[in-house]
């Protein structure tokens, strides 16, 4: 028993370890991605509760249109109705989209208020400033404050910076210098655009997360990731000709890890990313092993 546990416990561990997992869009996908916060596990069940009116809703409105198509056309009804109001269906068409909406309109307002509504004392404040084409970041509140720019990965720096497996960091959505936050804290994000720019916003999918980034304004929202792994977004809002080149990218890591790479990077960006991509890859490594000899 206990040995069953132990293969289960590690393959668990396995499935979710950072160094694999890589939350991304996927060919021919037509779910939402796996939830990793709080907030995009509520917009998940609002997705899957608002389909149980859709979709009946639609047949409803097929079938109508068939039975339209079918008992009222000319050859069927050469002679068509001349009625000009029914009060019941009137009443019908009134009462019901009133009480769908209403169903709909509540768990909505709870989910927006729970986005809108900033957790106090976050354990993180950071700073995405979004420009042509690039995001910048700042990490407030430290003894030493640590900003960075974070482009997209090019393909002929991909030896040099270590990520060369495209399933983990893959074309078009991989960066150089990633926004690094611990798992299971609150991290408040701060965002806006270049006082000259134009208006971009940022987006990720996995933590439900979605915000205008406005020159001259700062938009407030938050996320806790309760997942560690890399999680990819995008700017979200059209900036130009390069805006499909201005992806997004956050590693979640353990709280362990995120010191440590936070000491180092304030005077070492590149080392500590390096050190932080060893450590992930260590510990993906360390969970394998464990699994392998579980078996």
């Amino acid at each position: 028993m206990n040995r069953a546990f132990a293969v289960m416990t590690a393959l668990i561990c396995l499935l979710f370890a950072s160094a694999g997992f890589a939350d991304q869009p996927t060919p021919w996908q037509v779910d939402l991605q796996a939830p990793a916060t709080p907030i995009m596990q509520e917009i998940k069940w609002f997705n899957n509760y608002t389909l149980w009116f859709i979709v009946p809703i639609t047949f409803l409105v097929l079938i109508l249109l068939v039975v339209v198509v079918m008992k009222f056309r000319a050859s069927a009804n050469p002679v068509p109705s001349r009625t000009s109001h029914n009060t019941m269906i009137e009443i019908i068409w009134t009462i019901g989209p009133v009480l769908v909406l209403f169903l709909i309109a509540i768990p909505s307002f709870n989910l927006l208020n729970a986005q809108l509504t900033i957790p106090t004392n976050p354990d993180l404040t950071v700073k995405a400033t979004g420009t042509q084409w690039l995001w910048s970041y700042e990490y407030e509140g430290g003894e030493t404050p640590l900003a960075f720019d974070s482009y997209i990965l090019r393909d002929e720096d991909r030896a040099a910076a270590g990520k060369e497996d495209l399933a983990a960091y893959p074309r078009l959505l991989a960066v150089d210098n990633e926004m690094v936050v611990p798992v299971n804290k609150t991290v408040r994000l701060l965002v806006t655009a270049a006082p000259t720019d134009v208006i971009h916003a940022f987006a990720m999918p996995a933590f439900g997360l979605k915000i205008d980034a406005v020159p001259g304004r700062l938009n407030e929202t938050w996320f806790k990731a309760e997942r560690e792994g890399m999680y990819y977004g995008q700017c979200s809002e059209l900036c130009g000709k390069d805006h499909a080149f201005m992806p997004i990218a956050i590693r979640v890591v353990s709280e362990e890890q995120y010191n440590t790479w936070l000491a180092a990077a304030q005077s070492d960006l590149a080392g500590a990313n390096r050190a932080l991509m060893a450590a992930v890859d260590e510990s993906g490594d360390a969970v394998r092993l464990a699994a392998t000899e579980s078996k």
